[in-house]
């Protein structure tokens, strides 16, 4: 049987198979694939979302949470900045393909783009991501 040893010079991995004879196999790597632009639903009925806008900035990552027992939307996916915080939902016109590519496991997350005060409500434009 064959053995697989890292080569050092190019990031790849070879088979050594018998004699002499390897094959060199790219390591696999990581990626964030750009799939959408949209917004944060729901910001108006986030108690405290005031106090959470000063520390909102473009560019931070958000955290995205299925929450398939949602009563008014089985497909909902929740928005949490990166310590945990609920600031709203992927609106629901939105979400369909988003929660069947959660539901398959694969990790979708956002970047905020802008963010307004507008009245009561905090307008939050995000870029959406798939990790692969």
């Amino acid at each position: 049987m064959g053995e697989l040893v890292k080569d050092e010079r190019g990031g790849l991995i070879r088979l050594l198979h018998g004699k002499g004879g390897d094959l060199a196999i790219p390591k696999p790597f990581e990626r964030d694939i750009f799939l959408f632009d949209t917004h944060v639903a729901g910001t108006s009925y986030v108690g405290g979302i005031e106090e959470v806008e000063p520390h909102l900035h473009v560019d931070d990552r958000l955290g995205f949470f299925r929450e398939p027992d949602n009563q008014h939307d089985a497909k909902a996916i929740i928005v949490r900045t990166a310590d945990g915080t609920r600031i709203g939902y992927v609106p629901k016109t939105d979400n369909v393909i988003f929660s069947r590519l959660m539901d398959a496991g694969k990790l979708l997350f956002a970047r905020i783009t802008k963010k307004e005060m507008q009245g009561k409500w905090l307008k939050i434009d995000i870029k959406v991501f798939l990790h692969e």
